[in-house]
């Protein structure tokens, strides 16, 4: 299966490093980067030489935040996936997202399964042809 080069913009350090093992274990996942704020994430996500299939942002960051990072990955015109791992996954959180270019949004407690799933049918979908924006 394709992997899917994924960036994540997570402050903590224990959540990083346990959700690259788990994605990298459980779903066709190659984690490109990360970056701990939203300048970080941006600046990253902006130069030339970086790609990446899927982002997965963190809403609450110690500086700026994911809806920052949804904005500015929309305004450059971001091709990348981008979907949202958080623990404040209300309805209206989700809606924000959604509307600030959001594909997904994940309940970091209860819903990292459905992340998993959706990683690994974004590889199939790859694999097929159908690539990383289809």
């Amino acid at each position: 299966m394709h992997a899917v080069n994924t960036f994540i913009v997570e402050d903590s350090p224990i959540i990083l490093t346990n959700l690259v093992a788990t994605l990298e274990e459980l779903a066709p996942v190659k984690v490109v980067g990360s970056a701990p704020d939203e300048n970080a994430a941006l600046r990253w996500l902006a130069a030339p030489d970086n790609h990446c299939d899927l982002v997965i942002i963190d809403v609450v960051l110690k500086s700026g935040s994911g809806l920052g990072v949804l904005k500015g990955s929309a305004r450059n015109g971001l091709l990348a996936r981008r979907v949202v791992l958080t623990n404040y996954a209300t309805p209206d959180m989700r809606r924000r997202c959604t509307e600030l270019g959001a594909d997904r949004v994940f309940d970091k407690s209860s819903e990292l399964e459905e992340l998993i799933a959706y990683c690994s049918e974004m590889g199939a979908s790859m694999d097929a042809g159908v690539g990383a924006t289809g």
